[in-house]
């Protein structure tokens, strides 16, 4: 597939160190490339973001304004998409932009006209922009809809429904999916389904430490102290992920949280230092376990174990990406944790001495 692509991205590949599509990518290259609707379920880190754009950024053409809308559930996800889309979008003389809510309107109108060929946001703004009569679906040929899944949830799914409902009639969708939760009924008709969420992502290796729950942010603490070391931590309150930073910080760990409120330059920059080793433990919740991408990210850790198998995943999903090496940490403070736990994986004990990690 990758030799018939055009020079511009041979450079792009050799750079990022692609030599074969991933399972999911192999599949909806023909489907997406011939303008069937297709559903593409597969894992969190294989690869679903270029098996949809690289067939669908092949079809676009230069200079025609509003080809192609690619709508994800949060600012994280769109922004992510938006970063991979410029790098293959430009070599082709095609451009991006970005549609977010809590971003200047204005700016986003004054950036329309400009005539871009891909729009990618979240739903609410487009659908602010669509109302006035800023974007014109009816130009759209192809709407992604990114982690559908989340797309169904009550706070989003009456946007999506109104944009769609505002597109042309022979128009191409994609759906796009880690969970293969989704009812038929959501889908449009003739929507052809591609289920790889089975798929076994083997270099994820799974652990637990055993931990007084008093002692949980001491732990923390001493994973920031350990040389070069980058975990991303997962809580399943705010209370608890607000409380544990402030200890943290008080105690001079490198840790910083990204919580919901954040706004979107500051989350941009606390993710920047987090990918360039700054900071040594990111804090979140499960909300940021959808749209966020840190390549080669070593360790995801649950202070928390997550509530049901999906959320530990996703989770878990943040690391090991593209086939790199990966480590889940859960945090166990009674016998009832490490049940649930096993149900989600196959998980070894470690103990943490002398600043590095040991299997029991």
């Amino acid at each position: 597939m990758f030799t018939n692509f055009p020079e511009q991205w041979q450079d792009l590949l050799r750079e990022k160190g692609i030599t074969a599509e991933t399972a999911i990518q192999k599949e909806l290259f023909a489907p997406i490339t011939e303008g069937d609707n297709v559903l593409g379920i597969s894992p969190t880190g294989t690869g679903k973001t270029l098996a949809y754009l690289l067939p669908i950024l092949l079809s676009l053409k230069p200079k025609k304004a509003q080809q192609l809308l690619i709508l994800a559930p949060n600012s994280e996800l769109a922004g992510q998409i938006f970063d991979v889309t410029k790098q293959w979008a430009e070599p082709l003389g095609l451009t991006a932009q970005l549609f977010l809510s809590g971003s200047s309107q204005k700016r986003q109108i004054e950036r329309l006209k400009k005539g871009p060929e891909i729009l990618i946001g979240t739903p609410g703004r487009v659908f602010e922009l669509i109302k006035l009569k800023k974007i014109k679906m009816m130009n759209v040929n192809t709407i992604v809809l990114d982690e559908f899944d989340e797309l169904l949830s009550d706070s989003q799914y009456h946007f999506v429904t109104k944009i769609s409902h505002h597109v042309p009639r022979d128009h191409q969708m994609v759906y796009i999916s880690a969970t293969n939760k989704i009812d038929d009924q959501d889908l449009v008709e003739n929507t052809i389904v591609y289920d790889l969420s089975d798929q076994k992502l083997d270099t994820i290796k799974h652990y637990y430490i055993s931990v007084d729950k008093r002692h949980r942010v001491e732990l923390l603490r001493k994973f920031s102290n350990i040389p070069d070391f980058r975990g991303l931590v997962f809580f399943n309150s705010l209370s608890d992920l607000g409380a544990t930073e402030e200890r943290l910080q008080f105690n001079g760990a490198s840790a910083v949280s990204l919580a919901s409120d954040t706004n979107v330059k500051f989350r941009k920059v606390i993710l920047e230092k987090f990918k360039n080793h700054e900071i040594s433990l990111l804090l979140g919740t499960d909300l940021l376990a959808r749209g966020i991408d840190i390549e080669n990210l070593e360790v995801v850790i649950n202070f928390d174990i997550p509530r049901n198998r999906e959320a530990y995943t996703h989770r878990a999903g943040r690391t090991g990406r593209m086939g790199n090496e990966g480590s889940v940490i859960s945090l166990v403070t009674h016998p009832e944790d490490l049940k649930k736990l096993k149900k989600f994986a196959k998980v070894s004990e470690l103990i943490l001495k002398n600043q590095e990690l040991h299997e029991k």
